[in-house]
């Protein structure tokens, strides 16, 4: 016996229904959204609580000294200038030093 020729299947009730997919595309969407809105259309909320870990990482982060606009701007300019130059000694220098230091911490000591 193959799977789905079972003798006791019946045919389904209403054959001949067409389906834009752009119907079913808004079906699929309305059920991926499941309990999104609530039965009035507003909007539902959901709490979330951060672990202790979480919320020192994100309080850890600052937004000072981590981007510098002005030195953006000035390397921006230089390069649409055509007076950027690249060090690649300096950059290989600190690639492998970065390589060495993520060695060092994944070597057992």
């Amino acid at each position: 016996m193959k799977i789905g020729n079972s003798p006791e299947m019946h045919a389904p009730a209403q054959v001949g229904t067409e389906r834009s997919g752009a119907a079913d595309a808004g079906r699929a969407q309305g059920h991926a959204a499941g309990g999104a809105k609530k039965a009035g259309g507003a909007e539902a909320s959901a709490h979330v609580a951060l672990s202790s870990n979480a919320s020192s990482l994100i309080s850890g982060v600052s937004d000072e000294g981590s981007f510098d606009a002005a030195k953006v701007q000035r390397i921006s300019q230089a390069i649409a200038e055509g007076k950027f130059s690249v060090n690649a000694e300096a950059i290989a220098d600190k690639l492998i030093a970065n390589a060495q230091e993520m060695v060092s911490r994944m070597s057992p000591h």
